[in-house]
């Protein structure tokens, strides 16, 4: 299930990223490639183990886990350092599939890649073409989200940026292990909390049959959960 969660950050947070973004040295995109051949990926980065992208990556995550829309879709244990891309003209990412496991060099941290989360940090005029599209067993979704706004979707999906012909698209990306690792149970138990958080400021957050479903929650969490 791909999941887009709207104004995670907010404008004037987007636009300090990108007055220090946009005044950084930039890099070829090819180090991060993972076992994609270097011709399927074309784009700059930030120097993922560089202070600039460490600083900004710790700032970006520290709003993203407060925000609840990412926590439901992701019910994250691990997060991957975030990381930042730009692709200008001609730049794309051919369709690809992500590494299963990610490990940080300078933190020793690894984690099994169950989510990919993009966070948008160019509005959809500022580019042309750009687009994050994703295919799963049933369908092929394009996503072009305004800036601040985030994507989830399972590393395990074929995915790919299609190519830029106007202007830049800015992102940052990471990857999530969530404590429930099941594809399937995740989307139930995300289907689940949505339908609660719809139903709560309806009925009250004291209603009886909505505290029933919260439990019911809590309870598949605490069986499926790998912790």
């Amino acid at each position: 299930m791909l999941i887009c969660v709207p104004d995670v950050l907010t404008k004037e947070t987007v636009a300090q990223f990108r007055s220090v973004m946009d005044a950084a040295e930039w890099e070829d995109g090819a180090s991060t490639a993972g076992a994609q051949p270097p011709s399927v990926k074309s784009n700059e980065q930030l120097p993922p183990n560089g202070e600039l992208s460490r600083r900004l990556g710790e700032r970006l995550l520290q709003t993203v886990v407060s925000h609840p829309g990412f926590i439901s879709a992701a019910i994250p244990l691990r997060i991957y350092p975030p990381m930042f891309n730009r692709y200008r003209v001609g730049h794309h990412f051919g369709v690809h599939v992500d590494n299963a496991v990610r490990g940080d060099p300078l933190t020793g941290l690894r984690i099994r890649a169950d989510l990919a989360v993009t966070v948008f940090l160019s509005e959809p005029e500022e580019y042309e073409g750009g687009e994050l599209v994703v295919d799963d067993a049933y369908d092929s979704r394009q996503v072009k989200l305004p800036a601040g706004a985030l994507a989830v979707y399972p590393a395990s999906d074929l995915h790919m940026v299609s190519p830029v012909t106007r202007g830049a698209r800015v992102a940052s990306f990471f990857w999530a292990q969530s404590m429930i690792r099941q594809e399937s149970v995740r989307d139930v138990i995300y289907d689940l909390d949505t339908a609660i958080q719809e139903l709560a400021p309806r009925l009250g957050g004291d209603d009886e049959d909505v505290m029933k479903l919260g439990g019911v929650y809590h309870n598949l969490i605490r069986h499926w959960s790998e912790v």
